[in-house]
Order: structure tokens, then C-alpha cells, then sequence
């Protein structure tokens, strides 16, 4: 069963490390086999890091969009975490959801825990939909 999306107008979307961008029309589209997925509004922007959360999330998307780093991006995600460990003892469980999906590669739904992490709130991250990722450019 393919996954049907439907972007906003303007709204971009990241599929595989490819920026693809809707016009000034909603449009829906289907993606018929598997690919890493990530809409512009969730993506975070090296600049809105402003809680360890967010950087634990931040090195997750980029394990994520940009597989080919994800070697240097995993050791990465392990310091950060231990960071995170110490920032936050009371998160145990949700950190230990997250390592444990990290490691089966299912980065989706570690980001998607992740965001509720968030002091502010699941709803992240500006819904300018302008969001860029280290090395994606601007999205």
C-alpha cells in the first residue's frame, strides 16, 4: 500500500536527501516504495537547537536524511545521548524508546519520540516550512 502525503502550497519535503519543493497549489503524492520521508516542518534548523532535546533530535535527522555520514553521525548520536542521560535523569525510558530505535535504523519514529521531548512541545519547529539541515542546503 503505497503512502500518500499531501504538501501545502510552498511546503518542501525531503525524500532520500532530495529537496522537492510543491508549487502554489497543495499537490498529493504517493510513494510507492521505501524511502527516508521528512516534511519541511520537521525538519530543524542547526540554528533553533536550543535544548539538548534538540540536539539529540538534530544528529538523529541528519543520521536520517544523510545515510551515507551515518557512520560519524551515530557516534555522534552516542555522545549526545550520554549528554542527554545526565540532563535528563527523569527521561530514562523515553531515551532508552529511542536509543533502541535508533539502532533498529527506524530514524522516523526515534525523531517522532524524540519531539516530545521538547520543552515547548511535540509541534516543533517553526511551521515556516523553510527548513534547512547541515549539508541539505537551503530546503
Amino acid at each position: 500500500m503505497p503512502l500518500k502525503f499531501v504538501l501545502r502550497p510552498n511546503e518542501k519535503v525531503i525524500i532520500n536527501g532530495a529537496v522537492i519543493g510543491a508549487g502554489d497549489r497543495p499537490g498529493s503524492f504517493f510513494l510507492y516504495n521505501t524511502a527516508n520521508f521528512l516534511r519541511g516542518r520537521e525538519v530543524l534548523k542547526e540554528e533553533q537547537i536550543d535544548c539538548i532535546e534538540k540536539k539529540l533530535y538534530f544528529v538523529i535527522q541528519l543520521i536520517y536524511i544523510f545515510p551515507e555520514d551515518a557512520a560519524l553521525n551515530v557516534q555522534r548520536f552516542n555522545s549526545i545521548m550520554e549528554e542527554t542521560r545526565i540532563a535528563r535523569p527523569d527521561s530514562t525510558k523515553i531515551l532508552d524508546d529511542i536509543e533502541k530505535l535508533v539502532e533498529a535504523r527506524n530514524y522516523y519514529r526515534a525523531l517522532k519520540l524524540c519531539r516530545k521531548m521538547f520543552r515547548s512541545g511535540p509541534d516543533l519547529i517553526d511551521e515556516a516550512s523553510d527548513g534547512s539541515s547541515a549539508g541539505a542546503g537551503d530546503l
